[in-house]
């Protein structure tokens, strides 16, 4: 265990947010850790803005994480720069996986058909863990609503060396909403055209009526996470 999760009693402060709204969410994680070590990791997806708008309202200095695949949609990048700009966050960092990880492994770029899982690991989850490795802990924007693996997630959890929170585990899909309407922040552009969930393009489809939220992702595979929530972070 690390020396920051040796200090911190993981289920008293679980038990202290497990109603709090998501800034005291916030606010907690930036007091526990030291000052400059907690960031926030962003899809800027079709939900992502919400709690991103949460952030700004406590500190938007707060570093956000932003996986650029070389798969996502223009539509997601040119998202990224107007929220992040109408928010105001000043430290908005887009990574990218290692050029020599994709000639090695993806030489051909069908690692998300044949393997994608892989290709999640090379795209994703190793910038990630790159990434993290200068804090101590980070904020992501997932919900229980959304079901599957996420029906249960914690307020906070341990994350191998880290501490990991999530301030909208609680919210509900209007709770989301309202964010949208009450900041007057624009959706994500491919919304209007069908997608509830948006990740990379191969593996992102349209949601058909009555489908879950994350339906549209991966769709006709036994996958449902990419793997930065279940796979080992190490780096």
């Amino acid at each position: 265990m690390s020396a920051l999760l040796e200090d911190v009693d993981i289920g008293r402060l679980e038990a202290e947010l497990a109603q709090a709204s998501p800034q005291a969410v916030i606010r907690a994680a930036a007091a526990a850790v030291a000052p400059g070590r907690l960031c926030v990791v962003s899809s800027f997806g079709t939900e992502s803005a919400a709690l991103l708008a949460y952030v700004a309202e406590v500190d938007r200095s707060i570093p956000v994480v932003f996986l650029d695949t070389g798969w996502l949609f223009e539509e997601t990048l040119a998202y990224r720069d107007d929220i992040a700009a109408r928010l105001g966050l000043t430290d908005v960092r887009s990574l990218h996986p290692e050029p020599a990880a994709l000639a090695a492994q993806d030489p051909e770029k069908d690692l998300w058909f044949t393997d994608p899982d892989a290709c999640c690991r090379i795209r994703k989850v190793e910038p990630l863990a790159r990434a993290l490795a200068g804090f101590d802990g980070w904020l992501n924007g997932r919900k229980r609503y959304h079901g599957g693996t996420r029906a249960a997630i914690p307020v906070v959890e341990a994350d191998g060396a880290r501490l990991k929170f999530n301030p909208l585990a609680n919210a509900d899909q209007a709770e989301v909403e309202g964010v949208y309407d009450r900041l007057g922040l624009p959706r994500h552009p491919l919304v209007a055209k069908g997608f509830s969930s948006v990740g990379c393009m191969p593996c992102t489809s349209r949601a058909a009526a009555g489908e879950g939220v994350r339906d549209g992702r991966w769709r006709g595979r036994a996958k449902t996470e990419c793997g930065i929530h279940t796979m080992a972070l190490k780096a």
